[in-house]
């Protein structure tokens, strides 16, 4: 079925769940404000949410789960630190500050590189916790609202975005996408000298002494760039977060509300919208919500929808691989939203994240089937984390239409399930 086919205006009943999640975004903006993983805010703001929008599903479970909030982000000062600390233990060699000990203290500077090469890869760009036990834990949560099909369950669709907001990139609020670009850049680039320098420095012996002084300069420039890791991100600044991500939010629990409020009951398939966690501090509240349900939902063909970001218009899309490109998520979740796209008189494209990753990833990796639909400016977008990030930031076109997109896709999916093809 088609929403075109429903017996219903399409244009206002859409216009009607776009008017629910703009409110509610503005609400929660308004009387609970900036939500950063595994705090009180982001607590109230579940409960709200699972409050105020429980008339909508059959059942509601607000799942807790344990955290180290500040792990993930921490990457940036912890490689700077050690970029830092590689610099002054090749400048103690390269000056023979102790003679017997300066093939030493090269050695020693490479194996720190190396390490926060390691950080960097493991911890940011494949989201795995090898911080966390080195932060203080704290508590997140999910919020699942069910809505139940008539009859057995032989199917279900699970809608999601995360709740909580992110601290302040300050390179973005300073700059934008040029200045964040720019600085990231020139970090790698300062990492692979400092690598290329490190394996040079330990492999050769009796380095020219010309070439040793630009080693010594090159490192002692890579050192600064721990002041560049350690003001990347502004802890006394978090951001709003309208639109990253409590569009996803509400625009998946703005499927619910059209079913609910337009008296739409599936005969066999579930609807599930979940309100996720501590997104900001790693996926871990999806990481979560599949290792607690993925055995129990895959028992019937079950396929996630992660909505992140829904204000650039221009920009709407499909993501078929995420997490920095190197998870790929399911090409059947894909063409479901294709087709549901084209139903709502769109033709997005299929895209791939190639900075950062979204709850979809996690979800993907561990036994869900998921697609990612956002549509941000991937620059950045100058509001990207940070405090320009408001409820008065919406882009309401972009809301509405995604919703849309959202609801066709449930229509099709309770009619023909998960297929390569559409018609």
């Amino acid at each position: 079925m088609k929403l075109s086919e429903l017996n219903l205006n399409p244009v206002a009943k859409v216009r009607e769940s776009t008017n629910f999640a703009v409110r509610e975004i503005k609400k929660v903006c308004k009387n609970i404000g900036p939500r950063a993983p595994g705090t009180e805010s982001e607590n109230k703001a579940q409960d709200y949410i699972a409050e105020n929008c429980s008339k909508f599903a059959d059942t509601v479970e607000k799942e807790t789960f344990k955290l180290s909030p500040r792990a993930f982000m921490s990457w940036p000062w912890v490689a700077g630190t050690l970029l830092l600390l590689s610099s002054i233990l090749y400048q103690l060699g390269a000056f023979d500050v102790v003679p017997s000990f300066s093939g030493g203290f090269f050695v020693l500077s490479l194996l720190l590189t190396v390490a926060l090469l390691l950080i960097i890869v493991f911890d940011f760009l494949l989201y795995k916790p090898i911080l966390d036990p080195f932060f203080k834990k704290s508590t997140s949560s999910n919020v699942m609202f069910v809505k139940k099909p008539k009859g057995e369950v032989r199917r279900r669709i699970i809608f999601g975005g995360h709740a909580d907001s992110s601290y302040e990139w300050r390179y973005t609020h300073i700059g934008g996408a040029k200045m964040l670009t720019t600085i990231i850049v020139m970090s790698f680039v300062m990492i692979a000298l400092s690598l290329a320098i490190g394996i040079v420095s330990v492999a050769v012996d009796d380095i020219n002494p010309t070439l040793l002084l630009v080693f010594k300069i090159v490192m002692a420039v890579g050192g600064l760039f721990f002041f560049v890791g350690v003001f990347f991100e502004n802890g006394k600044v978090v951001v709003q977060g309208a639109n990253d991500n409590l569009t996803g939010v509400f625009a998946s629990l703005a499927v619910l509300q059209f079913l609910k409020t337009n008296n739409i009951d599936f005969e066999n398939t579930e609807v599930i919208a979940v309100s996720t966690g501590a997104e900001e501090a790693g996926l871990r509240g999806s990481k979560f919500f599949a290792k607690t349900h993925a055995e129990e939902f895959n028992k019937v063909e079950t396929v996630f929808v992660g909505t992140d970001t829904l204000r650039d218009f221009d920009f709407m899309g499909i993501f078929t691989k995420d997490m920095t490109g190197t998870v790929k998520l399911d090409p059947q979740a894909a063409a479901l939203l294709k087709k549901a796209s084209e139903l709502s008189g769109l033709d997005l494209p299929y895209l791939s994240c190639f900075f950062g990753s979204s709850d979809a990833a996690a979800m993907q990796q561990g036994g869900i089937k998921s697609v990612l639909f956002a549509a941000m400016d991937p620059s950045p977008a100058r509001y990207y984390h940070t405090r320009l990030d408001t409820s008065d930031n919406l882009e309401i076109k972009t809301v509405e239409k995604g919703i849309e997109v959202l609801i066709n896709a449930v229509l099709l999916f309770d009619e023909q399930g998960l297929k390569d093809e559409y018609e």
